[in-house]
């Protein structure tokens, strides 16, 4: 990491053609405003149009802009991978190239860290004071019922999981080993900074989709609600499995318990044929119920040894770079010889 730089913004691309230009200026604007060292890392994720082209201009005005990209579509987990690696601030903020959180969201989010008390920030229009605006009510809808499904498998109290406009300390994400390509990225990052002990808090602020729509419609084909739900519920599950366990568990043994009783009232009224599907099914879904309640706790079980994972991938990395520090600094080394 260089030292000079204090901020690094990277906003991912794809498919801005008609917008970028406008959009990258836009955030050098804001950047240039601040005192402190920054550069812009924007990230083309395999466009297909000129959008790549288009900002090399600007590239070549402003040498704090760095354009980096591959050529095929990867995801926009694979293209923060990128940026991030490629980053070298203290402060890592990420945001979206269509600036639909604005841009002075960036100096909020790294006020905020600076101010010491916070590993990572995340924008949520889902606290009081944050908002949503012309945003479609079916998009609307998803991001809130999705987030709230989401908030209840994670720790703390956040209301925004899946949002990309956040604020990091480079060290958070020099610490986790990411691996996701796509949107779960986002999921991925604050598993892990949470399971490590990192301090993760929000900032309310306004999403606007003014002109948003549109524009969707013409980088993509259609919005996939059905990938987007699924890939909501995999990580819920996979981070909580007592949510999808308990539940089912519970209902079998409640509806168990439910139909013994009506049996017994009929053993008692001298109404009960022992060879009634009743019995059998009663007798399936209390043990059903007991045996999906233990898959649940040892799921569990299983997900916090996964947690424990994570922080001995943490501590390998710090080990990792600690010794290539050293290795770097000791006299004689190889990584010490200057050329000529």
């Amino acid at each position: 990491m260089n030292s000079d730089i204090e901020l690094t913004v990277i906003a991912p691309m794809f498919n801005e053609g008609p917008w970028i230009e406008r959009n990258a200026g836009r955030l050098l604007d804001t950047l240039k405003k601040r005192p402190d060292a920054w550069e812009l890392i924007l990230v083309d994720d395999g466009s297909t149009d000129d959008t790549r082209e288009r900002v090399r201009e600007l590239e070549r005005k402003e040498p704090r802009l760095r354009v980096i990209g591959y050529p095929v579509n990867r995801g926009r987990g694979y293209a923060l991978r990128k940026g991030f690696e490629a980053s070298r601030g203290r402060y890592v903020v990420t945001t979206e190239s269509d600036l639909n959180w604005g841009t002075e969201i960036i100096v909020k989010l790294y006020s905020r860290l600076k101010a010491g008390d916070a590993d990572m920030v995340i924008a949520s229009p889902y606290l009081e004071g944050g908002r949503l605006e012309d945003i479609p009510f079916k998009r609307a809808f998803l991001s809130k019922f999705g987030n709230k499904v989401l908030t209840w498998a994670v720790p703390g109290k956040l209301s925004m999981v899946s949002g990309m406009t956040r604020g990091y300390r480079k060290e958070v994400l020099d610490a986790l080993l990411l691996e996701s390509d796509g949107k779960e990225i986002h999921l991925e990052i604050v598993s892990k900074a949470l399971a490590n002990g990192f301090r993760v808090v929000e900032l309310p602020e306004v999403l606007s989709w003014k002109g948003q729509e549109t524009r969707a419609k013409q980088k993509r084909p259609g919005f996939r609600a059905g990938g987007l739900i699924r890939s909501h519920l995999n990580f819920s599950f996979y981070e909580k499995p007592m949510m999808l366990f308990g539940f089912v568990g519970i209902l079998l043994l409640v509806l168990g318990i439910i139909f013994g009783v009506h049996i017994a009232i009929l053993r008692y009224k001298g109404a009960l044929t022992p060879n009634r599907p009743l019995v059998t099914l009663t007798i399936i879904m209390i043990l059903a119920g007991i045996q999906i309640l233990t898959l649940g706790f040892v799921a569990n079980y299983i997900g916090s040894l996964r947690k424990e994972m994570f922080k001995i991938q943490k501590q390998n990395r710090d080990l990792e770079r600690n010794l290539s520090r050293t290795s770097i600094d000791k006299p004689g080394s190889p990584g010490s010889e200057v050329e000529e």
